[in-house]
């Protein structure tokens, strides 16, 4: 039985109820966030998972790459956020947090402010709440819920969103995380890719009805969800590819 990888953050909440529901107990969820996750594949605890796309331009040798998948935006992403207590070009010469929940974000943290923004900034890896986070640090980059969760209060706080800088400044998609798997997923993963196409399909074609099931609507209202969704982009073309590469030189020229 495959192993697969599952975050629990609502911008993947369509494709694992679809996959769930099409799959019955064909295969094993395992619940991370994404460096944890990201840590399970590499070490073969896990099979398949949508890992940060950081852990595949550092590895590539050692994932297949399932094609046509990803979590993506084409500009504003919603849940990828920087909240600071000042405007961001003013940042230089501070210590910015970032969640130590995902290393691709954390990367384009980087680029942003050293790349894009020409700062000398201090980054550090925090598991604090938002609000004791900002109380002694200029700011602080959250993701996923926490991101969606806190931009919902509306706080007297600046916030950007770092797939809408990274789009005004390149023109190209951002990619957050690849359909991965490990190389030893054996024959079962030709099934897998069909179940996932499916539950795809399947999400795209009926938002409303995801919405009205998801578990995070206690802060989000259906059409909050809808709309949140539809910024997101499911598939890889060759423009999310471009967008990766581009991604990949930056890391790399950085030594990120």
């Amino acid at each position: 039985m495959l192993k697969i990888g599952k975050i629990p953050y609502t911008n993947l909440y369509p494709i694992y109820y679809f996959l769930e529901m099409t799959s019955g107990s064909k295969y094993e969820f395992i619940e991370g966030v994404p460096s944890d996750i990201n840590r399970l594949l590499r070490e073969g605890r896990i099979d398949i998972s949508p890992s940060s796309s950081i852990e595949y331009l550092r590895r590539p040798e050692k994932y297949i790459l399932i094609n046509n998948h990803s979590v993506s935006s084409e500009g504003p992403v919603g849940s990828i956020l920087l909240f600071s207590r000042r405007p961001v070009e003013t940042l230089g010469g501070f210590t910015v947090l970032y969640t130590h929940q995902s290393e691709t974000s954390a990367a384009l943290l980087r680029i942003v402010l050293s790349r894009f923004y020409q700062l000398q900034c201090s980054l550090k890896s925090s598991g604090l709440p938002l609000e004791e986070g900002l109380r002694n640090h200029s700011a602080y980059l959250l993701i996923g819920d926490d991101a969606l969760m806190e931009a919902h209060k509306s706080p007297n706080l600046y916030i950007y969103d770092l797939g809408d800088i990274w789009y005004r400044k390149t023109g190209l998609p951002f990619v957050f995380a690849l359909w991965i798997a490990n190389r030893g997923a054996g024959a079962e993963l030709k099934s897998f890719i069909t179940d996932l196409d499916e539950a795809k399909d399947r999400a795209l074609k009926d938002l409303p009805k995801v919405a009205g099931t998801c578990p995070f609507r206690k802060w989000l209202s259906e059409k909050e969800l809808i709309a949140y969704w539809k910024k997101l982009s499911y598939d890889f073309d060759d423009k999310h590819r471009q967008g990766l590469e581009l991604f990949d030189s930056y890391i790399r020229e950085m030594g990120i």
